[in-house]
């Protein structure tokens, strides 16, 4: 079973974080609070997290210094993150959370299947993404361990096919990726983002029987 991934949830009210996991807790991941910007930035410290819902309307660090902190660490800058506000969502206002470094921007009272089908996403694209690490990690320990005896030739081809497998996998993370991002999200249809998490997947088991082709 594939370990769970932790989502970090941010608001300085207990009922909404309540509300919260009882929308997220059908997707089965581990879900973490923080009542505070402040004590969001300590959770950073130690986790790694899929995803982090943000409250905007926070005292003391509010949402969009809360992002402008996440960002500029290199640990969690590329955290994806979706502001939650109950303030009107002007045009103005939407875009300083697009520029303090949202992936998405919802209006409270917002639609729980399009919140948890949004985060789910995000969960799916973080666990790939955490293959790829360890594809990644594997195949330069492989490397290193047939590195002088190998023979130049076969050692650049199978570089390079493995190099062609990877940048396909990475192209189609980057379409998830702008599916996830989407604002209009809940135009997409459901079974397209499917197809889209099984091709990559299909991708990756690839790469991986490729990468243990060198033991």
């Amino acid at each position: 079973m594939a370990d769970r991934a932790k989502i970090l949830l941010v608001d300085d009210r207990p009922e909404n974080l309540t509300a919260l996991e009882a929308v997220l807790g059908a997707l089965d991941q581990t879900l973490v609070r923080a009542g505070s910007g402040e004590e969001a930035l300590k959770a950073l410290l130690t986790d790694d997290f899929a995803v982090i819902l943000l409250d905007v309307q926070m005292p003391g660090l509010d949402g969009f210094e809360t992002a402008a902190h996440i960002k500029r660490r290199e640990r969690t800058k590329d955290i994806p993150i979706i502001f939650l506000t109950a303030v009107s969502s002007g045009p103005h206002h939407t875009f300083r959370g697009y520029a303090a470094g949202a992936v998405d921007y919802l209006s409270k009272p917002f639609d729980p299947w399009i919140l948890r089908a949004k985060v789910a996403v995000f969960v799916e694209l973080h666990r790939k993404n955490q293959l790829l690490k360890e594809q990644a990690a594997l195949l330069s320990h492989r490397l290193a361990e047939t590195g002088a005896g190998a023979d130049p030739d076969t050692g650049s081809q199978l570089v390079a096919e493995l190099s062609a497998r990877l940048a396909a996998v990475e192209e189609h993370t980057r379409t998830l990726e702008k599916l996830a991002g989407d604002a209009e999200r809940d135009a997409v249809p459901r079974d397209e983002l499917a197809a889209t998490v099984e091709v990559l997947g299909t991708r990756l088991s690839r790469l991986r029987s490729a990468i243990d082709a060198l033991a």
